[in-house]
C-alpha cells in the first residue's frame, strides 16, 4: 500500500487538523462555561467553594437545595466542636455532625472539621478544669474525636482563635493558653497522630490583613515549619462590613503565609452590605484566592442571609428566600474569569436619616439548636458617640450562659447582663460593635442597651 501522500493531501490533512483543534477549544470554553455553580467553577481552578452547615437546618428544602447545588465543600457549623462532641467528659456524641460527613460524602463534597481545640464553646465541665487535668483532656478530645472522622476530613481547624485582638501580638489569655505555651504545639501533634491525612489548619479572625495578629501568627507558623510541627495551612476568617472592610493587603498577605509552606483557605467569609459594593467586595475576595496558588478554597460563613449569626448585615450570596443575591453573581463571575462588576441597580442617592436618641439600641442574631444556642448581639450608638455600653436580657427558665466573647458578662441566668471590653466600648454615632455568647436551653430573642 502506497502510503505517500502529495503536497495537497497534505494541505487538506493539515486544514482538518486545524478545524480538529479548533473544535477542541471550542468544546473546552464550553466546558468551562457550563460551569454554573460555585462549587463546579471553583473545582475547574482545583479548588473548593464551601459553606458552613448546621444538622438542623438540613430539613428545609431550600436550604438544602442550594447546599446540594452550589457548594462542594462544608463545615460542620456547631456540631463538632468540643460542647457538642464532648457534652460530657469521656462520653463522646457524633450525631449531628455524622449527618453532615454524611450528606458531603454522599455529594462528593470535601469537609472542613472545625474545631477541635477553642476556648470558646467547651463543656461547663472543661470549664471547670485547670492545668495538666485540662491539658490531658484537651489532648484525648483532639485524639478522640479526629480518630473518630479519620479519612473524612480534608482539613482540620485544629486550633481556634488563639490570639489576642490589639496590638501586642500575643496569645490569647484562656484556659487552655494557662496550661503552658505549648499547649498549641501539643494539639497539633496529637491530631497528627490520630488522622495523618487531614490538612492540620490554625484558624482565626482579624488576620486577613498584616496587622500586629497576624504577625503573631505569622511568627508561631515560621516556627512550627522550622521545628517540624505538624502544620499544613492556616484559616482566614473574613468577616468583613462597613468599620473592617476587606484589606487592601489581603491578597499579599495569604501569599505570605503560602510562602513560609503551608496551604491557606478563606474559612468563614462574611460581607454585610448589599448591591454593587457587596458584590465587588465578595469578587475582589474571590480573586485574592484565585491569585494565591496555595490558596485551596473558599467557604462562606452560612447559606441564606437569615442563616446568618450576622443576619441583620444581609451578609452571604443567597437572600432569606434562597434568592441569589448580585453578591452571587460577583463571586461566580470571579470564579469564572470575570473582570466586570455584576450588573446592578445604581445605589440610591438619597442620604439616610441620621440616627436617632442619644442612647443604643441591641437587637440579637440567633443559632438555636437542641439543647443549645449561640447568640450574637450587635450593639449600635444613636445619634451620640457612645463612650461604653450595657446590654441586658432575660433567659428563659432552665437556660444559662455558659461562656462568652467580647463582652463582660454578669450572671449566667435569669436576668444577665453584657459591658464592653477595652477596645470596643468606643462606638461612633450610628456605628455598631458586636459580642456573643453561647448558652444552654433556649436563646433570648430580644435585648436592651442603656449607654454608659
Amino acid at each position: 500500500m502506497d502510503t505517500t501522500r502529495s503536497p495537497r493531501r497534505r494541505r487538506v490533512l493539515a486544514a482538518a487538523a486545524a478545524l480538529a483543534a479548533a473544535a477542541g477549544a471550542v468544546t473546552v470554553a464550553s466546558a468551562a462555561e457550563a460551569a454554573t455553580t460555585l462549587g463546579a467553577s471553583a473545582a475547574e481552578h482545583g479548588r473548593y467553594f464551601g459553606t458552613a452547615v448546621a444538622a438542623y437546618k438540613l430539613s428545609d428544602s431550600t436550604y438544602s437545595g442550594i447546599l446540594d447545588r452550589e457548594f462542594n465543600s462544608v463545615t460542620p457549623e456547631n456540631e463538632m466542636k468540643w460542647d457538642a462532641t464532648e457534652p460530657t467528659q469521656g462520653s463522646f456524641s457524633y450525631g449531628s455532625a455524622d449527618q453532615i460527613v454524611a450528606r458531603a460524602k454522599a455529594n462528593g463534597a470535601k469537609v472542613r472539621g472545625h474545631a477541635l481545640a477553642w476556648h470558646s464553646q467547651q463543656p461547663g465541665w472543661a470549664q471547670n478544669l485547670s492545668g495538666t487535668a485540662l491539658r490531658n483532656a484537651m489532648v484525648n478530645h483532639v485524639t478522640q474525636v479526629a480518630t473518630h472522622y479519620k479519612g473524612q476530613i480534608d482539613s482540620w481547624d485544629v486550633v481556634n482563635e488563639a490570639f489576642a485582638d490589639g496590638g501586642s501580638g500575643g496569645r490569647r489569655d484562656s484556659n487552655l493558653q494557662r496550661t503552658g505555651n505549648d499547649w498549641i504545639e501539643v494539639a497539633f501533634r496529637a491530631a497528627r497522630a490520630a488522622d495523618p491525612a487531614a490538612k492540620l489548619c490554625y484558624n482565626d479572625y482579624n488576620t486577613d490583613g498584616q496587622n500586629a495578629k497576624s504577625n503573631g501568627v505569622y511568627a508561631m507558623v515560621q516556627d512550627f515549619k522550622a521545628r517540624g510541627v505538624p502544620i499544613d495551612c492556616v484559616g482566614f476568617q473574613s468577616h468583613f462590613n462597613a468599620n473592617s472592610p476587606l484589606p487592601a493587603d489581603y491578597q499579599a498577605n495569604l501569599q505570605r503565609f503560602a510562602d513560609l509552606g503551608v496551604d491557606v483557605q478563606i474559612t468563614e467569609l462574611d460581607i454585610e452590605g448589599s448591591g454593587t459594593a457587596q458584590a465587588n467586595s465578595y469578587a475582589s475576595a474571590v480573586r485574592a484566592c484565585l491569585a494565591v496558588t496555595r490558596c485551596n478554597g473558599i467557604t462562606v460563613w452560612g447559606i441564606r442571609d437569615s442563616d446568618s449569626w450576622r443576619a441583620s448585615g444581609t451578609p452571604l450570596l443567597f437572600d432569606g428566600s434562597g434568592n441569589k443575591k448580585p453578591a452571587y453573581t460577583a463571586a461566580l463571575d470571579a470564579l469564572n474569569g470575570g473582570s466586570t462588576p455584576p450588573s446592578t441597580p445604581p445605589p440610591s442617592t438619597s442620604t439616610p436619616p441620621p440616627p436617632t436618641g442619644s442612647g443604643c439600641t441591641a437587637t440579637i442574631a440567633l443559632n438555636q439548636w437542641t439543647g443549645g444556642f449561640v447568640a450574637t448581639v450587635k450593639v449600635t450608638a444613636g445619634a451620640s458617640r457612645l463612650a461604653g455600653w450595657t446590654a441586658g436580657l432575660t433567659l428563659s427558665s432552665g437556660s444559662s450562659v455558659t461562656n462568652s466573647w467580647n463582652a463582660q458578662s454578669s450572671g449566667s441566668s435569669g436576668a444577665v447582663s453584657f459591658s464592653n471590653v477595652a477596645y470596643n466600648g468606643s462606638v461612633n454615632a450610628g456605628a455598631s460593635t458586636e459580642f456573643g455568647f453561647q448558652g444552654t436551653g433556649t436563646g433570648p430573642s430580644s435585648a436592651t442597651c442603656t449607654a454608659r
